[in-house]
């Protein structure tokens, strides 16, 4: 069982920045992709960002060239850097992590998800 423990969330103003972290209990070299979702009010979850074990990542259109995911497996931590933020970009950010398998399902972990609110 990973669990998984989101920070860095708050108030920030329209065009600022902010960085979220996701600390995993274990090591996250052996987890096949993280990613960051998000969950505004009255929408449903969505991807915003991902980055599998080996490095790549894919991002959702609407966060392209303002967001960045990166992983660091020493500290078993995921970020996702956060620029030019705009109103539609508040919601709760959730951390997941998923460990993929050939032979059962896959085991998907969630973390309990961050607050950003972005001020116009």
């Amino acid at each position: 069982q990973v669990q998984l423990l989101e920070s860095g969330g708050g108030l920030v103003q329209a065009g600022g920045s902010r960085s979220l972290s996701c600390a995993a209990s274990e090591s996250i070299s052996s987890i096949d992709i993280m990613g960051w979702y998000r969950q505004a009010p009255g929408k449903q979850r969505e991807m915003v960002a991902v980055i599998t074990r080996g490095g790549m990542t894919n991002y959702a259109d609407s966060v392209k060239g303002r967001f960045t995911i990166s992983r660091d497996n020493a500290k078993n931590t995921v970020y996702l850097q956060m620029n030019s933020l705009e109103a539609e970009d508040t919601a709760v950010y959730y951390c997941k992590a998923v460990r993929v398998s050939t032979v059962t399902a896959n085991k998907v972990y969630w973390g309990q998800g961050t607050q950003v609110f972005v001020s116009s």
